[in-house]
């Protein structure tokens, strides 16, 4: 299995250098008072996305919703978030090709383990 920092590698190189929030060359460009949810998330999205297997995005979002969400400091106590609703939270935004890439990761640590032993 891969390391939490290959994981964060993996994403660095291909969200990063797309988001938003960066340079176009995966340099975040958050002011330094912000932060980057999927950063300072990271651990935990590891462990939703540890957790779930699907062919559907929807099973992932909702444990997301459940373990990240539910604990960030941008939502109410009514599970409410302005950030995500204004379409402003990098983890919601990109969190279809974080699944993807996480999951892309895995897979070929896998299958170079799996030849390791042929």
């Amino acid at each position: 299995m891969p390391t939490q920092e290959e994981y964060w590698q993996a994403l660095q190189s291909k969200i990063c250098v797309k988001c938003l929030e960066g340079d176009g060359k995966g340099n975040c460009s958050i002011a330094s008072d912000g932060e980057c949810a999927i950063k300072v998330h990271f651990p935990k999205i590891l462990e939703v996305i540890n957790s779930v297997y699907s062919h559907s995005i929807v099973p992932y979002e909702e444990q997301l919703r459940k373990t990240v969400c539910s604990t960030c400091k941008n939502q109410s106590k009514l599970g409410e978030c302005l950030v995500r609703e204004q379409v402003e939270c990098a983890l919601d935004r990109y969190f279809p090709l974080i699944v993807e890439v996480i999951e892309d990761t895995q897979r070929r640590a896998h299958l170079a383990a799996s030849r390791w032993f042929t």
